[in-house]
């Protein structure tokens, strides 16, 4: 795919479904006018379409004319729960939403590519999938798409997706072969004390101490009971409890997020986080109710589709905009489709400025929508060339 190859006014029409999506943030499952965007334009260029799936999922179903695989290529559509502080001119309508992840641009990508695909529908081999995912951030909407059989039910053979990365200038293309995308999980305390007066701490147990003694505490498991070469994280994001100066509490809450790489690690993370949340309880008389939830696995791409993914992009872009990715402790339930099928997912830079290296879910987060070409190029050229020259 070269530039002079893409239809008049596609580009623009990329930026406009990115700012008409980021100006209307829908969170995970409740996407229904995103979706609504999509089937509309994927009906009007002649897909055949699927409403509905994983509740707000959309798929879009185009059939070559000569035989090949049957190849997927994913979008994510959900925003964050996050007050917007860009005061872009399409900034968010819905307060305490945003899309601080890019999704918006993911979206807008995968349609651009979709009227490529539509356009030179005679040039294509085997059958292209395009998803449209729902719930990426945290709600697992790739899961339960799985669950539901949609791989199955389409006869999906490989699967590809990207996301827009503001650590990367514009345009570059970034690959990692296996482990590339942490795991993720969640944690969720609730820490019983008994309350009493400030000034009488004799008298109570006080669960805001004992929260702030298992917070430093707990962070001993990754740099004492791991080994130093295998990354793992926890982080307490949220604690509640409390309401005035003097008054001592009778609870406090806690929510934290545990990432890793290695499977032995993860599966150990929710034992040893317990055991220190029960010995500093102990300590002080406090008891405590603890939940783990199990949420993304490790993303891991299929080394030779990685391979064949990244020689793709070095032919269409030239190999100086192709470079090797670092591993990432953020979380892609993209992994739940690369645990059934052979897949790659990687990364496009859309840093352009300082206003457009603001970090991933950060209230300024925004991308250099002249990346959006390059998502655009790198799916298009993946619909035409992966459903018979992909291994």
């Amino acid at each position: 795919m070269t530039t002079a190859s893409l239809p008049a006014g596609l580009i623009d029409e990329v930026v406009a479904f990115r700012r008409d999506i980021h100006a209307h943030p829908e969170l995970g499952f409740e996407e229904s006018r995103t979706a609504g965007i999509v089937s509309a334009r994927l009906r009007e260029l002649g897909y055949e379409v699927h409403d509905g799936i994983a509740i707000t999922g959309v798929v879009g179903v185009m059939h070559g004319s000569r035989p090949g695989k049957t190849v997927m290529l994913r979008a994510d559509m959900d925003a964050l729960p996050l007050a917007e502080e860009t005061e872009r001119p399409f900034a968010s309508t819905s307060a305490g939403k945003m899309h601080a992840c890019g999704h918006d641009g993911h979206v807008a990508m995968l349609l651009g590519a979709a009227r490529i695909i539509a356009e030179r529908r005679d040039e294509l081999a085997g059958t292209i999938v395009l998803c449209f995912q729902p719930a990426e951030e945290g709600k697992g909407g790739a899961k339960l798409m799985v669950e539901e059989g949609m791989l199955e039910r389409f006869g999906v053979e490989r699967a590809y997706g990207l996301h827009l990365f503001s650590q990367l200038a514009t345009g570059v293309l970034g690959f990692r072969e296996g482990q590339f995308y942490a795991s993720s999980d969640s944690i969720e305390i609730r820490i019983d004390g008994f309350g009493g007066h400030g000034a009488a701490p004799h008298l109570s147990i006080d669960p805001i101490l004992v929260a702030a003694e298992f917070v430093a505490s707990v962070q001993k498991i990754v740099s004492r009971q791991i080994d130093p070469i295998e990354p793992a994280v926890v982080t307490i994001g949220a604690i509640h409890g409390g309401t005035t100066h003097n008054v001592i509490p009778s609870s406090v809450t806690m929510l934290g997020t545990v990432r890793a790489f290695d499977r032995g690690v993860r599966e150990k993370m929710a034992e040893r986080i317990e055991r220190v949340l029960a010995g500093v309880c102990s300590a002080s008389g406090a008891t405590y109710a603890f939940d783990y939830a199990w949420r993304y696995p490790v993303t891991s791409n299929d080394v030779a589709q990685t391979a064949y993914v990244r020689a793709l992009a070095e032919r269409t872009f030239g190999g100086e905009r192709v470079v090797t990715s670092e591993k990432h402790m953020g979380a892609e339930d993209f992994s739940f489709f690369a645990e059934r099928v052979p897949a790659c997912y990687f990364v496009v830079g859309s840093s352009g400025d300082a206003r457009t290296s603001f970090p991933h879910h950060h209230g300024k987060f925004d991308i250099d929508e002249d990346a959006l070409e390059t998502g655009v190029r790198i799916m298009a050229a993946l619909a035409f060339d992966a459903p018979h020259a992909a291994p």
